[in-house]
């Protein structure tokens, strides 16, 4: 085989970050992504060995995919058979039966979507070298290359700054919610947006090591005073005895606040030190919410800071 030839079977980088990008979206139960890889390398063993399945699912499909493209030569045939199948797909009821079911259902099928693109793509690639490449530049522009899970994580450290530039602060909350439900599901944390019931607003929830926890997100000017505190802990005691709470205030919380709520609390806090400390990686979010909860457990108190978590 010539070297032109062989070049004109080379998988774009592109099509492997949408093929990424549909792994970690089209399933939401980290087991039946595990179950979809497992079935289909059973001729490639050796892509499994090694591989965390009980990791975040985008680090999952990250290292999965790099690892076929590393070795693309050998696994040229099984990757593009994976982008054909998950191109094809046009249902995802596991998604559906989520609380964000329709959201999910939405960027999964963008993800598809753009595979899809993929594939069209390398089937002209394979058969003809030069219309193929007309028409990898049209689809440059609109694929959205598949980003690293730390990609992702220092987008939202961006969008983070953005927020706290923004002259229009009832926005700036809004979307600081949004941004809050992103950052939840990176960490595989299955956070539901604000909801209602008959008599008080909730900002969120949130799954963490088999607990549910009532969501509370602030970023006012100022530190959240005592009686800000107060309102949010009858909240989370009215929702029984196992309820969890977790407040996130940007500015942090008055002395005052902290003080009443250093002996016995039923919810933990975060500040804007915390969310950096997540965004710059220096922490994963999952294991400071586990250190915020042990030491809650072990004192009593609602407030340990990430920096604490970090000289340990």
């Amino acid at each position: 085989m010539t070297t032109q030839s062989m070049r004109a079977q080379q998988i774009h980088p592109g099509a492997y970050g949408a093929l990424g990008e549909a792994l970690a979206t089209i399933y939401w139960y980290k087991r039946d992504l595990a179950q979809f890889i497992r079935r289909r390398v059973t001729a490639h063993p050796e892509l499994l060995v090694g591989l965390d399945f009980e990791g975040y699912k985008r680090a999952v499909a990250d290292e999965f995919v790099d690892r076929l493209a590393e070795g693309e030569g050998r696994y040229r045939q099984l990757t593009l058979d994976l982008m054909i199948e998950i191109a094809g797909m046009d249902s995802f009821p596991s998604l559906k039966r989520q609380p964000d079911g329709e959201h999910l259902v939405v960027q999964a099928s963008e993800a598809v979507a753009g595979l899809k693109r993929w594939t069209q793509a390398h089937q002209d690639l394979l058969a003809e070298r030069q219309a193929a490449e007309q028409d990898l530049a049209a689809y440059r522009t609109r694929v959205q290359v598949q980003q690293s899970f730390a990609a992702k994580l220092a987008d939202l450290k961006d969008r983070f700054i953005e927020l706290g530039q923004m002259a229009d602060r009832q926005q700036a909350g809004q979307q600081f919610e949004l941004f809050l439900n992103e950052l939840f599901r990176l960490f595989d944390l299955d956070p539901r947006l604000a909801y209602k019931l008959e008599s008080e607003q909730i900002d969120g929830s949130l799954s963490f090591d088999t607990d549910d926890y009532i969501v509370e997100a602030k970023w006012w000017k100022k530190a959240m005073e005592r009686e800000h505190v107060d309102i949010f802990s009858a909240k989370v005691k009215r929702k029984g005895k196992l309820a969890l709470g977790l407040y996130i205030s940007v500015n942090g919380f008055t002395a005052g606040a902290l003080r009443e709520y250093d002996r016995g609390t039923t919810f933990i806090t975060m500040d804007g030190g915390d969310l950096f400390c997540v965004l710059e990686g220096r922490i994963a979010l999952d294991e400071l919410l586990r250190r915020k909860k042990r030491h809650a457990n072990e004192t009593g108190s609602c407030y340990f800071p990430a920096q604490l978590a970090l000289a340990e």
